[in-house]
């Protein structure tokens, strides 16, 4: 069993329990700061007589993203080890296709079935909140399958920010709020950059194994010096996002305190800075993991900071 939930990459998940936390957060906050009503905009006809709680879809929405991402984990492992990417002697991965304590088809079938049960959350969400789920839930189902191509492609940074950063929060605050709140793209911004920072930081790393397999990411298009700038200029924005939308109204000035963070930040980029050539990654093995527990620090004082402003909020 324990070989079971490794193959998941459970270490990953922030990148979808995070944002959706988030938005769960924010929306109980803004609805009841005046930001958002609900009903207020999109069509909301759920076909169901049955009357859920909208935390419960919140819940069943936060749920579904998780699995999703585990479905995404699996599927991305079998093709990328079929196309050559994970094998001995790489980074990355749960390595249990490389260490032979799975066959490919276990784990294909393993990630099929998640992807089976989020699609079976999302319809339950549909019914209960609204059909926006539907295209909400059809992109994220093609993104979380098709990652590996977009992927090798140079297209796998712009699919997690739109999953992460747009898709999953959207989704839980409609299925919460019986509304379309494109502020909640501002307010998950942020934490879509330091989560796509993830992923960058392993395809930086990864820029002499991931040549050696024939495919193409943005960080082997940028090089090993544009890949550093860029990993720095999306933690710069995270920060300066949050700003932005408190000093716009859209979050709650205590906020701000997600700058306790920065000596996290600091030392990520510190740590992408000393990698000096690519065929010598050892410099930054740690650093997708590094940055993911940046994303849970930021992502843990922003939800806090939220709930804590709800709570003391006096319309």
């Amino acid at each position: 069993m324990n070989n079971w939930i490794l193959a998941t990459r459970p270490w990953s998940l922030p990148a979808s329990f995070v944002p959706a936390l988030i938005a769960f957060a924010y929306a109980f906050w803004s609805v009841k700061s005046g930001i958002t009503y609900p009903g207020g905009m999109g069509w909301h006809e759920p076909l169901s007589s049955w009357s859920v709680p909208s935390w419960l879809l919140g819940i069943f929405a936060v749920c579904g993203a998780v699995i999703f991402q585990i479905a995404g984990n699996l599927i991305s492992d079998y093709y990328d080890f079929n196309h050559g990417v994970d094998r001995a002697g790489t980074f990355g991965s749960s390595r249990m296709l490389v260490n032979g304590v799975f066959t490919p088809r276990q784990i294909l079938n393993f990630g099929l079935t998640a992807l089976a049960i989020g699609i079976f959350i999302g319809m339950l969400t549909f019914l209960f909140a609204g059909p926006h789920i539907l295209w909400i839930g059809s992109l994220g189902v093609i993104g979380t399958y098709f990652y590996y191509i977009l992927k090798y492609h140079a297209l796998g940074d712009l699919c997690i920010f739109i999953i992460f950063g747009i898709l999953v929060p959207l989704g839980v605050t409609y299925s919460m709020m019986s509304t379309l709140d494109w502020h909640i793209v501002a307010v998950t911004a942020p934490i879509g950059l330091l989560i796509v920072n993830i992923l960058h930081a392993n395809n930086t790393r990864d820029i002499r194994d991931d040549g050696k397999a024939s495919i193409t990411t943005q960080a082997m298009l940028l090089g090993l010096k544009c890949s550093k700038y860029k990993y720095v200029v999306y933690t710069i924005l995270a920060y300066a996002g949050i700003l932005a939308c408190c000093i716009l109204g859209i979050l709650p000035w205590t906020c701000v305190a997600v700058v306790l963070t920065a000596p996290i930040a600091v030392r990520n980029t510190k740590c992408m800075f000393s990698a000096h050539s690519t065929d010598h990654p050892e410099a930054i093995k740690s650093l997708d993991s590094m940055t993911a527990q940046l994303v849970i620090a930021f992502g843990l004082i922003q939800i806090l900071a939220i709930a804590a402003s709800t709570i003391t909020h006096t319309p």
